[in-house]
């Protein structure tokens, strides 16, 4: 019988099984029935008999190691007992007989909050767990963050640097998580995580040095601005590419609990458009089979650069996903810096117990354009940008819950912000001022001895560069 060609395979290891099974039973073509039943495959009906003489366990020895089975289990195919004859799959849970699509998990994901919009504390009986000092750190790294984006992006529109992305409106996603955090836990970033960094130390000299790509610049000058690393702080260097973070911070992971770093988590931050990538779903999968000690951050910010979720996907937003991969997941209130904090000591603090994945959606809003070279006034009303920015606005809320505490002020609110400015300015200058990377760089850093083709390339550069140094005035030292 002409069979198609997709069958092929299957039927030829069918017969190779049942010749070796020859070699056990000489009865070949009687082959007991619910053997072929608990087999990962369907027998030839031809081949099917209820005389045969081979056990379960005869044939168990000739199945590849995965599928054997020395013990009777609903997680198993092969079972002796014929108590047990009847094989199950793993993941069914019960039979039913009416008929029935399934398109949703039961209720939708609650969204944990702690502080409503006005900075008050829903539940009385909760409590922040901070001191006033780490408190008033918190928010200081936020309005950082907000006056070197104000400062960054007008340099960008100035023809001073090149891009720049700002992070308004997602700051209690940054501060929040890392507060949480410990100095040994390793970073992946995606392009909008720039407080994670300062909260750990990173200085704003740093941030713009990079974004300027002179000579003093951690990337050496050779990626584009905002695409911050520092191996002091365990951050690893941002990559363009969008989700490649992912499988990288499982892997991280599964490093990290090999060597037995027991007090070790690794963090990935993202976005809902990241989650739409393979990418994503082959991170969730390694790092719930291996159990890896990693923590998945969702910022689901409402768009993927003009793409908004209703239009990313038709699902009860990113953490299903993670139920899904039966990971331990929970989706906080990303404007609530405590809720975020909270979510993030927590999901450490199971990760680290449990050596096991756990994934975090922050539910927040994008108050700037994805980058400086987008215009989101093009997809989106500037009245909904403003209703984000006036009732629902991260720094507003953490802000009024410190005055409310007696540990913040208006007054402090205007001198720190005028100082504050004054020391990106100071350090955007400075780092204008800097001289650019050597040429040389651009071939370092990839092989251990640089092969002919590359050494050619750098001996044509060089040339170039000496023959039209008029053109090229920067590279007049080199």
């Amino acid at each position: 019988r002409k069979l198609h060609p997709s069958f092929d395979f299957a039927c030829q290891f069918r017969f190779r099984m049942l010749r070796a099974a020859s070699k056990v039973t000489p009865a070949l073509s009687r082959v007991f029935d619910p053997v072929s039943r608990s087999l990962p495959f369907p027998l030839p009906l031809r081949f099917l008999s209820t005389q045969s003489q081979l056990r379960p366990s005869s044939l168990n020895r000739l199945l590849p190691s995965r599928w054997r089975n020395d013990g009777c289990s609903t997680k198993r195919f092969l079972c002796d007992d014929p108590a047990e004859d009847n094989a199950r799959h793993p993941n069914i849970g019960r039979f039913s007989t009416k008929f029935a699509f399934k398109d949703k998990f039961g209720e939708p994901f609650v969204t944990y909050r702690v502080m409503d919009e006005h900075g008050k504390i829903i539940d009385p009986s909760v409590v922040i767990d901070v001191e006033e000092e780490e408190a008033v750190a918190m928010y200081e790294t936020m309005l950082r963050l907000n006056v070197l984006d104000s400062i960054l992006y007008e340099a960008q529109r100035q023809g001073r640097l090149s891009f720049y992305m700002t992070n308004y409106g997602e700051e209690a996603t940054h501060v929040g998580s890392a507060a949480a955090l410990k100095p040994q836990d390793v970073i992946f970033g995606q392009y909008r995580e720039a407080g994670v960094l300062l909260y750990r130390g990173f200085t704003l000299q740093e941030m713009c040095d990079q974004c300027v790509a002179n000579a003093d610049s951690s990337d050496k000058g050779r990626m584009m601005p905002v695409h911050y690393g520092s191996r002091e702080l365990n951050f690893h260097t941002i990559s363009s590419p969008l989700a490649t973070q992912l499988p990288h911070a499982a892997g991280a992971a599964y490093t990290i609990k090999i060597q037995g770093r027991k007090d070790t988590v690794v963090v990935c931050y993202f976005g809902d458009g990241a989650a739409s990538e393979g990418d994503f779903h082959g991170a969730l999968n390694f790092a719930a089979t291996l159990s890896c000690p990693v923590i998945f951050f969702c910022r689901n910010n409402g768009y993927a650069i003009s793409t908004p979720i209703s239009e990313q996907y038709k699902g009860d937003g990113i953490a299903v996903r993670g139920v899904s991969y039966n990971i331990n997941t929970v989706r906080c209130d990303g404007n609530d810096v405590w809720a975020v904090h909270t979510a993030m000591l927590k999901a450490r603090e199971f990760a680290v117990q449990h050596q096991a994945p756990v994934l975090v959606e922050a539910m927040t809003y994008r108050g700037g354009h994805h980058s400086t070279s987008d215009d989101s006034s093009r997809y989106r009303e500037s009245g909904e940008v403003n209703s984000w920015t006036r009732t629902n606005n991260p720094l507003a809320r953490m802000g009024l819950w410190l005055e409310g505490k007696g540990w913040w002020d208006k007054e402090q609110e205007a001198t720190r912000r005028l100082q504050l400015r004054k020391a990106v300015l100071t350090a955007l200058e400075a780092a204008e001022a800097k001289t650019k990377p050597p040429v040389s760089l651009l071939f370092d850093d990839v092989y251990a001895q640089m092969p002919a083709h590359l050494k050619q390339q750098e001996e044509e550069l060089t040339g170039h560069l000496k023959r039209h140094k008029d053109k090229y005035p920067q590279f007049e030292s080199m």
